[in-house]
């Protein structure tokens, strides 16, 4: 599976041996994960260890200045959920915030150091048009006006299609289900939705712990872009490292994922985080989830496919056959996600887009 651990890795496990580190390992180990989106993230970890005084001052600065634009992140994010609070609290609706905006509402390890593109929020589906006309009034619209695309989003997707904000130019993803109305893997979103916690004094709300694990799992697992694979990957890590003293936590993320037909990413997330980062996942956990996996053949053919795909995203953390997975990974995405009568039209007319924009170019 994994002969040698590429550099960042090795110090995410154990943040402490960076400090054995020479001068052009740093410089490796700063691109890596300036690359994999977990710069700041390791300059947190450092500071809770209180470690991060021994790091060379050369090195420390591409830290701090990672840091310094998390920060700046978080505070743009902050505003964007009260704005966006403003909309739901008009309409009554609770506003449940997922995967990276969830972390930093919900205050979870994994946010710290978190870079974020957009807000993930999700609704009940029967409330999608007159959120949609809400946030229009507000000032958002809809990023994708190709009827192609309206149709695919409406019809097959678990969203709307993304809706950018027209001053401020942030994007907001607005979900009623974590996988497509086309995946035979889609669950019931008011499994989810029962679930929800308020995190706030205000109307912000989170899926229970088990379930941002599990969406975090579906998240990666089901997708074909492996850009962020790793630093979703850490997520998970730091997920289950952090829900791990919370009473019958295992228990209850291993019955809600079969509730939730998720055990497949699961499991997957519990083994390759455990494989790649070490992730703590108890013996027994590991063992009850194996009942997922289809076969021996199976299970060896996925660890030779995701223990590549699931490398940082740098050139010095590639090997043989590295971008050969990642490509298989992506059509096994899109075979998982719709049905083949809908499949090989959508990927020809993906194609056929792409070579036209090429030669355009």
């Amino acid at each position: 599976m994994i002969t040698k651990k590429p550099l960042l890795i090795s110090v995410l496990i154990a943040p402490e041996a960076s400090l054995d580190l020479n001068l052009q390992q740093w410089d490796l180990l700063i691109r890596q994960a300036r690359r994999s989106g977990v710069l700041a993230r390791f300059g947190y970890m450092l500071e809770r260890k209180s470690l991060l005084t021994e790091v060379p001052s050369v090195a420390l600065k591409h830290i701090q200045s990672a840091q310094t634009y998390a920060y700046q992140m978080g505070i743009s994010l902050n505003w964007e959920i009260h704005c966006i609070q403003k909309v739901f609290d008009s309409l009554g609706l609770p506003l449940v915030f997922l995967k990276g905006t969830a972390y930093s509402v919900a205050n979870n390890i994994a946010a710290a150091g978190r870079f974020f593109s957009d807000v993930d929020v999700l609704v009940p589906e029967d409330r999608l048009v007159e959120v949609e006309r809400a946030l229009i009034h507000e000032g958002w619209k809809s990023a994708h006006v190709d009827a192609y695309d309206q149709r695919f989003y409406r019809e097959w997707m678990h969203e709307i299609p993304p809706m950018e904000h027209t001053q401020r130019h942030t994007s907001i993803d607005v979900h009623h289900n974590i996988l497509p109305k086309t995946s035979r893997f889609c669950p019931n979103p008011e499994l989810l939705l029962a679930n929800i916690i308020n995190v706030s004094d205000k109307n912000a709300w989170v899926l229970a712990p088990e379930d941002r694990v599990i969406h975090s799992a579906t998240h990666l697992f089901h997708e074909g872009e492996f850009d962020h694979g790793f630093r979703d990957l850490s997520d998970l890590d730091l997920l289950l490292k952090e829900f791990d003293s919370l009473d019958g936590f295992w228990d209850k993320l291993l019955k809600h994922a079969e509730e939730l037909k998720q055990q497949l990413p699961l499991y997957y997330a519990l083994r390759y985080s455990s494989i790649i980062l070490q992730t703590p996942v108890p013996e027994e956990v590991l063992e009850s989830s194996k009942q997922w996996f289809p076969n021996k053949v199976h299970e060896l053919s996925m660890d030779w496919l995701f223990c590549r795909a699931l490398m940082p995203n740098h050139p010095s953390c590639e090997t043989f056959g590295t971008g050969f997975a990642r490509w298989i990974l992506y059509i096994r995405s899109h075979w998982i996600k719709m049905p083949f009568y809908l499949l090989i039209p959508h990927l020809c007319r993906k194609g056929w887009l792409r070579l036209f924009e090429q030669k355009e170019d």
